[in-house]
């Protein structure tokens, strides 16, 4: 379970603003929410803060310090500070001073690498840079470190000038406490002690901090603590104690409350030590002790347990918890214990049934506070004032908690429902009343889709949504082009759309003349929203449909038009798709082409039906890539979907895979090429960017680039940024010729994974009409295939194991479950080696042709041999088939639902 975190949130629009009625309040669209990506790429991001003029600064665990310029989205790197990653530790806080325009001030909670615990540092920026030698340490606080972890880290300035400072208990949450309250007293056993931190008056661990910083880089004890000043009844800087891992953490900026997310333990049931575990929101209106570990969500108990013989004692009793752990070097009698404002377990919650279940990771967010002077046209609506906003890091949720007058709970809503979160780790609200929210991405580590993102709520008219598409829109003239506004939409409910389509013929230059080369000739060829038109004369053209709406609000999208030289055809005669290789022998391939205007390389057909032969040189035009990777094989090559980094959606979403794709040449170079011409070059980015929006011709050839003004700049310096970090998967090799042999060495025939060829052929094109490129595309398996990297996994779980080929196993087996291999030429398979495992109900394997229910070739009887991960070799002939089939794999048992057996590999033998 992850134990640090920050998230952040984005969304653009400035337009002009509604002004609301008090006595009409705003009418609540959640279409106007508008998420806005500002930085991707980033590496492990643990909290955000925006200063007063909307520079956003935000923190990675690595020990790197950002910032974004509030207009031109900029990133600088403002200091780097050295830290130590061991155990989860890093730069995890930031808060800048409540004084941060006057006097530059940046705080910092980080793990140095020569000492074990936390720094709290104040930082002076200079020049908008960490001046490293102007660190104050104002606070140190030790760390346990022999056990992992639960660090927390999080810091926020309250209204009145303290600075409140979340620590964790970082104590072992495993061992002998079976997830339940770590309280294991035996002697070397403090690691598992949260005795020692949480609830021990005199560890700066498992607590909130409160202490108000002074100009001298040192700092104050505010009055209202939980323990006097002098410190004879604990740390004189404890505002809350104990806490598990309150590792967000925020205050509220007009009451001054304090609000935080405690990551609970793990229990996932209630037993004789106690309560199972629960997440927990808490809420601070003073100095207080939250319990643990004594008692967790709503002050339920555990049983003190006598680790050395596991004998279970007494409930603690919250009203006065005494810790008398020989850890403890603090108070024995504490404050009562104070119960939690939200908590849920990792199942269904009776008292918050809108929390859901799952995973749990609670954080704790802002309370949000509307502002009628504001004048921002993206600030939330009134609504949502007073009302704190929480979020799940596990369950990828944001809600928002509405409260009363009195500061309770009046109701909980989902925030956003339709957008899926990756991971929100740290959120704050700007000055403009906009969200600035960081996703964390897929998972506790270095994540491609992490990112900060800002969501604004959207007033006055939006512009429409232009989405252009064609069909035989390449081909010899004339030429019936039919074109599609299908998709293409308007935000704002109840506004009609009108649509023009434009030709644009590309101007060519006559070198011979001289002079400047003639704009392009636009013409309208249609105001309906999906038209087929003709085009009678050779040349390159585009098609823009301009939608616009009845605000007068527009935006456009493109396709282009080749008319005068037919797109070529290429496949593969042999291999085919789905076909296997074997180690040392060579791959042996043949290729058809076929083009309208360079002929064909089928002899058959050029006797029997007149066509041309092909010329000479044309061989010389075909390229063969041949590629291993240790990859599944891809369920489809298309560009569809809406996964993947912000860029590539954003380009998935206008007309850029129109003309262009990753790693094949389309009418546009491929996207990988522009990666390698252009990656690591002073200005390229810009003058890309340039180029997209303004439009551009020559750069790659005869064939323009028609202006992309619909899209801003940051969203296309979000796609260019995403093409140049493209990287080829793997080794390409490189083979020419209609024919030949690609060499296979033994090692890539004994490695899980797949051969992935990839033919090209490009014609010598047609006047002005450029060459064009066709590729076919087939995937080869080794015989031995590794059960997971099956074409469907319907029902069983992918699992690791250091016993399985690869490292991973197909388990979690039930009755009706199977795996499919699609496209399976059986003619020479003779026998199928199925490497198994079962400690289970056992059962058998039915060997399927076509569907689930098909054909059964054979049944493969599993015997249980007592060991889930100890695998066994199963081998059976098959019966002689004929042609290409799916080939199903289907698990059976007769009397038992699941706990059938895993399975590693099957091998498809000759």
């Amino acid at each position: 379970m992850p134990r640090l975190f920050v998230a952040l949130g984005l969304s653009v629009a400035l337009l002009p603003l509604v002004f609301v009625n008090a006595a009409e309040p705003e009418v609540v669209d959640p279409s106007r929410f508008e998420v806005t990506p500002l930085v991707t790429g980033l590496k492990q991001p643990m909290e955000l803060a925006v200063a007063d003029d909307g520079t956003i600064f935000l923190i990675e665990i690595g020990g790197k310090i950002k910032s974004i310029h509030p207009k031109t989205r900029e990133v600088s790197d403002v200091g780097d500070v050295k830290i130590t990653t061991d155990q989860e530790n890093g730069l995890i806080g930031l808060a800048l001073d409540p004084k941060f325009s006057e006097n530059s001030w940046i705080y910092l909670q980080y793990s140095p690498p020569n000492f074990t615990g936390q720094h709290i540092s104040r930082f002076t920026l200079v020049d908008g840079k960490l001046d490293m030698a102007s660190e104050k340490v104002l606070l140190k606080y030790e760390e346990q470190r022999k056990e992992c972890c639960h660090h927390a880290g999080s810091m926020h300035f309250g209204p009145r000038g303290e600075l409140f400072i979340a620590t964790g208990d970082n104590t072992h949450p495993h061992g002998d406490s079976q997830g339940y309250a770590p309280i294991d007293e035996r002697a070397d056993k403090a690691p598992w002690d949260a005795q020692k931190s949480a609830a021990n008056t005199n560890s700066y661990n498992g607590k909130v901090l409160r202490i108000k910083p002074t100009l001298e880089g040192t700092y104050e004890i505010p009055e209202g603590n939980l323990f006097p000043r002098d410190g004879s009844k604990g740390r004189p800087e404890i505002y809350v104690m104990g806490c598990r891992n309150p590792w967000r953490m925020n205050v509220d900026s007009e009451t001054g409350f304090v609000y935080w997310g405690d990551v609970g333990p793990d229990a996932g049931g209630d037993g004789p030590r106690g309560p199972r575990g629960y997440d927990e929101i808490n809420q601070a209106r003073r100095a207080g002790n939250f319990g643990w570990p004594y008692f967790v969500g709503n002050n339920y108990a555990y049983h003190d347990v006598d680790f050395a013989t596991g004998a279970i004692g007494e409930k603690f009793d919250a009203s006065a918890p005494v810790n008398e752990s020989p850890n403890n070097t603090g108070e024995k009698l504490l404050p009562p214990a104070q119960p939690a404002f939200l908590y849920y377990p990792g199942g269904p919650s009776a008292e918050f049934p809108e929390l859901g279940s799952g995973g749990r990771t609670a954080c704790a967010g802002p309370v949000y506070h509307y502002s009628d002077a504001s004048a921002s046209s993206v600030k939330f609506p009134a609504v949502f004032d007073r009302s704190l906003f929480i979020y799940e890091w596990s369950r990828h949720w944001i809600k928002v908690v509405h409260l009363d007058a009195e500061h309770n709970v009046k109701k909980i809503e989902p925030f956003m429902p339709t957008q899926q979160f990756v991971r929100p780790i740290d959120m704050e609200f700007g000055p403009d009343g906009a969200m600035y929210l960081i996703e964390y991405g897929d998972t506790w580590g270095v994540n491609q889709n992490a990112r900060l993102v800002r969501i604004d709520y959207v007033r006055g008219n939006r512009a429409p949504i232009a989405v252009a598409s064609a069909e035989n829109n390449i081909g010899k003239h004339p030429l019936a082009v039919s074109l599609s506004s299908k998709g293409s939409f308007d935000k704002d409910t109840g506004d009609e759309l009108k649509y023009e389509w434009r030709v644009t013929r590309a101007a060519e230059a006559k070198p011979s003349e001289g002079g400047p080369v003639a704009a392009p000739e636009v013409k309208v060829v249609s105001r309906e929203a999906n038209s087929t038109i003709t085009i009678d004369e050779p040349g390159v053209y585009n098609a823009e449909l301009i939608v616009t709406d009845a605000h007068g609000a527009t935006s456009s999208g493109s396709v282009p038009v080749l008319v005068g030289n037919e797109r070529p055809v290429v496949r593969f005669v042999r291999p085919q798709l789905g076909d296997f290789f074997d180690p040392d022998q060579p791959i042996q391939y043949q290729l058809y082409v076929k083009d309208g205007e360079d002929g064909s390389n089928d002899d058959v057909e050029v006797d029997e039906n007149g066509v041309k032969l092909i010329d000479a040189d044309s061989p010389g035009r075909v390229s063969i890539n041949a590629v291993f990777s240790k990859e599944p094989i891809p369920v489809s090559g298309g560009s569809g979907g809406d996964e993947g980094p912000a860029g590539m959606r954003l380009m998935k979403r206008s007309d850029c895979f129109n003309c262009h794709a990753v790693d094949q040449k389309r009418v546009g170079p491929m996207l990988l090429e522009i990666a390698t011409k252009y990656r690591g070059k002073e200005g390229a980015l810009n003058a890309s960017i340039e180029r997209v929006l303004k439009g551009s011709t020559g750069a790659w050839g005869k064939i323009p680039m028609i202006p992309h003004a619909q899209h801003t700049p940051d969203e296309v310096k979000q796609m260019v940024s995403w093409i140049y970090s493209l990287e080829p998967a793997g080794l390409v090799r490189v083979f020419s010729g209609f024919v030949g042999d690609i060499p296979v060495s033994k090692e890539e025939g004994g490695k899980p994974g797949h051969y992935k060829l990839e033919a090209s052929y490009i014609d010598r094109g047609a006047g002005a009409v450029p060459p064009l490129s066709s590729t076919a595309t087939v995937y080869l398996r080794p015989r031995l295939v590794e059960a997971e990297l099956a074409d469907e996994v319907k029902g069983p779980s992918i699992l690791g194991s250091g016993s399985a080929g690869g490292g991973k196993f197909v388990g979690a087996i039930n009755h009706g479950h199977y795996l499919r291999f699609s496209g399976i030429a059986l003619d020479p398979i003779k026998h199928l080696t199925l490497k198994i495992a079962s400690a289970g109900s056992g059962g058998s394997i039915e060997v399927r042709l076509d569907s689930p229910d098909g054909e059964l070739l054979v049944t493969i009887p599993v015997e249980v041999n007592g060991a889930w991960e100890k695998f066994y070799e199963k081998s059976v002939d098959l019966p002689e088939t004929k042609g290409r089939h799916d080939v199903y794999f289907v698990f059976v048992h007769p009397n038992k639902a699941g706990g059938l057996m895993n399975v590693d590999s099957i091998n498809f033998q000759r």
